[in-house]
């Protein structure tokens, strides 16, 4: 498992390093991030402009501009912003922390839903909980995450007004001003994020049970569980280690490739529930030209995904013992 460890760990190295060359070279072609200052009126000043493709280091060549680009993130520094006064770092910093709590959240969620209602579907095939569950996740896959999210938020004022208390946060990501003391400002960030973890959360919760349906539904048909049938194993033990178990190498799988969709959505869900997360910064960021930030935003998130896929990597391993990656 170590080796294993340290193998998975050197690839996603040159996967990151693979990606930062990708992500740099197309986003620095996508645009001049200075064509709202030459487009001014009246005209800006030929020297201003040069001083800041200087500061920017829009002069020097590609090559030089991503290996200096390079030394400054292995120091923590997202090189300079079109906003003179904007320091990408610590605003990343800041905005991180909002939408990983966000995303990790929805994603132990949905991940714990889809298991229990793909399996007690699979196990219950064409009876009352198969059909009640196959045609809620099938609604659900047929809803657009931001056309959900805008009618949660909604149904959150409506009950708000209702009942004339303030029951479900519907705006930002904490109260301002937001509680000085510990446990209140807990519960007042655990009440803002009720609504958009359970948007996300739905709208993964469909796709990943409907995998956990088929894979135990195909486990429940394999000679493997007619063996341990005649066997005489309990059904306990039969569904729990020769069905379930194998079924979640595919879910792991899955969960770990639809790490990207989980980002886009929470982008989504933070912008319809006015969140200062990394949503709000890389449309920021995109409406300001700002290549910098846009660099850093793609690079935390091919991160995050590099990150998780190691995870279902090391995963494969504790949950399925036949996979042997020793020997590979």
């Amino acid at each position: 498992m170590v080796q294993l460890i340290f193998r998975r760990l050197a690839s996603a190295v040159l996967v990151l390093l693979l990606a930062s060359i990708v992500i740099f070279t197309v986003i620095s072609v996508s645009g001049d991030p200075l064509a709202e200052l030459r487009d001014r009126q009246p005209p800006v000043p030929g020297s201003v402009i040069a001083a800041e493709e200087a500061r920017l280091g829009l002069t020097d060549p590609l090559p030089v501009r991503y290996l200096s680009w390079l030394q400054g993130l292995v120091t923590g520094d997202f090189g300079p912003s079109t906003i003179a006064t904007r320091d990408i770092g610590v605003e990343l910093g800041s905005r991180v922390g909002v939408t990983l709590r966000l995303v990790i959240l929805a994603i132990i969620i949905a991940l714990v839903l889809s298991l229990l209602a793909g399996t007690v579907s699979a196990l219950h095939q064409r009876r009352w909980p198969d059909l009640i569950l196959t045609p809620s996740a099938f609604i659900l896959l047929a809803l657009p995450s931001f056309w959900l999210a805008v009618l949660l938020k909604q149904w959150g004022i409506a009950f708000n007004n209702a009942t004339g208390y303030q029951t479900f946060y519907t705006v930002g990501a904490v109260s301002v001003p937001a509680p000085r003391e510990f446990l209140p400002l807990v519960a007042d960030i655990a009440g803002h994020m009720v609504l958009p973890t359970i948007v996300l959360a739905l709208t993964h919760f469909a796709t990943w049970s409907r995998y956990q349906r088929a894979a135990v539904a195909e486990g429940l048909a394999g000679d493997h569980v007619r063996f341990a049938v005649l066997k005489g194993l309990s059904r306990r033990r039969i569904i729990g280690s020769y069905v379930v178990r194998p079924a979640l190498i595919p879910i792991v799988t899955i969960v770990a490739l639809d790490l990207p969709v989980v980002f886009s959505g929470a982008v989504i869900t933070e912008t319809v529930f006015q969140w200062r997360g990394m949503g709000g910064f890389l449309l920021e960021s995109i409406a300001l030209r700002d290549t910098n930030a846009v660099l850093a935003w793609l690079l935390i998130a091919a991160t995050a995904v590099v990150l998780f896929n190691l995870i279902a990597d090391i995963l494969y391993g504790l949950v399925d013992p036949r996979v042997r990656y020793a020997k590979s």
